[in-house]
């Protein structure tokens, strides 16, 4: 399968235009904050898995979702793992939305994991806030590029990283 594979140079992304969606999810009643901040614990990092599992479903081929035990050991317990690149939305006392970031600072860039919003909370910005925090982690680590990709028909997530100005993977920047 070709997957769609899209980088945002981070140094040129206008966080301003973004920040009212950010904003405007506050005043709705969200709150933002990230795996770091809330403490990676074992009853976290089960929410976490819980509320990725649920996002993904939506995922064109995507097929069984890892384990408890696999998520810990693929995503998690990994040296690109960062729980302050774990943005998360929290409505009250639930977790509703989650952009996960890894590090490949030897390779010179970050790369979006998963962003994802429950059914029940789409359609209000949530996921252009959750990336932009995403973008400010990226930032904050000194790194430059933001990496993601995606199946081909998931085309939401494809026009919401182009909304934010991802463009298309140049493949000569990102030798194998």
């Amino acid at each position: 399968m070709d997957w769609v594979r899209l980088e945002l140079d981070v140094d040129a992304f206008d966080e301003a235009r973004f920040a009212p969606y950010l904003q405007a999810c506050q005043v709705a009643g969200i709150e933002f904050t990230t795996l770091a901040e809330l403490g990676d614990t074992t009853e976290h990092r089960r929410e976490l898995w819980a509320l990725n599992r649920t996002c993904s479903a939506d995922i064109p081929d995507r097929g069984e979702f890892y384990t408890l035990e696999q998520y810990v050991a693929e995503r998690i317990e990994t040296p690109s793992f960062d729980p302050s690149g774990v943005a998360l939305a929290i409505d009250g006392d639930g977790w509703v939305g989650m952009a996960t970031t890894s590090l490949h600072p030897t390779r010179g860039f970050a790369f979006s994991e998963m962003t994802g919003v429950l059914p029940s909370h789409r359609g209000r910005g949530l996921s252009l806030a959750l990336k932009l925090l995403a973008v400010r982690f990226t930032r904050s680590r000194d790194l430059h590029w933001l990496r993601t990709f995606h199946h081909p028909r998931n085309v939401s997530a494809i026009a919401m990283n182009r909304r934010l100005g991802f463009v298309d993977e140049d493949p000569h920047r990102w030798p194998s």
